[in-house]
């Protein structure tokens, strides 16, 4: 234990997952989120974020979800599923001006101090570098969620790279990296990891069927790409989770092989570059 109460995680660690019931659009029963857990924890994963979507839409507040985690805490015991929920929140930027300094450390990554901000589906222009600023000025940490997958970022590289200028990390969807959410998606992902502003893998798991718990989904394309990734894995899911978790610096990352570039690819990789 630290000094603060807070257990020290070892091992895989998913900093996004919709797990807990009858919150968002993750899982509708507490049988359904159980199973969820089990899954996870069959992949090799020991603790998770309950990131429940903080949003417009739900309304969720971090009561709400501190309760929803306690109650399937004590399932998951009685159960014999040993998977360590934490605290945590997807919160997305539209809510942050109704959320004070206390209702966002409830909200922080196993309570360590980083936030899980949502990178939007709508397009955003220059309003997350203000955001991420002001967090940080706030003394919060970010952790910017599927950058990936957001026009935003797909359309201007340079502006995570911005994000990160200001203190943000990054977490990729497994997903986006095994073609799940397509391809530009994918493209776009592996062109954030070989500008090394990737941090983070997480699931951003919604069930066990479409959107699953699995951290290592896309682990076969990354070793086809750059050969052994094994520490680059750890890296992203265990080492750097865990010291978010703690709010420590990240250690260095492993290096990445350089894969040969060809076609739309090389085009993505040489717009990073030049960010």
């Amino acid at each position: 234990m630290q000094a603060d109460g807070r257990a020290i995680i070892v091992g895989v660690i998913d900093l996004h997952i919709h797990i807990l019931p009858g919150l968002d659009d993750g899982p509708a029963t507490e049988d359904a989120a159980v199973q969820m857990a089990r899954a996870a924890v069959g992949l090799g994963t020991r603790a998770v974020a309950t990131t429940s979507h903080v949003d417009a839409g739900f309304g969720l507040r971090g009561g709400a979800i501190g309760a929803a985690r306690e109650a399937l805490a004590a399932r998951l015991r009685a159960e014999g599923i040993h998977l360590n929920l934490l605290a945590g929140g997807e919160v997305a930027p539209e809510r942050l001006p109704r959320l004070d300094d206390e209702a966002l450390a409830a909200l922080t990554l196993g309570g360590g101090g980083t936030l899980l901000l949502e990178c939007p589906f709508a397009p955003v222009g220059a309003a997350m570098e203000p955001l991420v600023a002001d967090l940080r000025g706030r003394g919060f940490g970010v952790l910017l969620a599927h950058p990936e997958r957001s026009p935003s970022f797909q359309r201007d590289p340079g502006r995570l790279a911005r994000l990160v200028e200001l203190g943000a990390s990054a977490q990729v969807t497994a997903g986006s990296l095994a073609g799940v959410f397509g391809s530009l998606v994918a493209l776009t992902a592996y062109a954030m990891l070989e500008a090394g502003l990737v941090h983070v893998i997480a699931s951003d798991a919604h069930d066990t069927q479409r959107r699953t718990p699995d951290l290592r989904v896309g682990a076969e394309e990354l070793t086809q790409r750059y050969g052994d990734m094994e520490d680059q894995l750890a890296w992203m899911t265990e080492a750097a989770p865990a010291a978010i978790l703690d709010g420590r610096p990240l250690s260095d990352r492993p290096p990445l092989p350089s894969p040969p570039a060809r076609g739309v690819r090389a085009r993505i990789r040489r717009a990073w570059s030049a960010r």
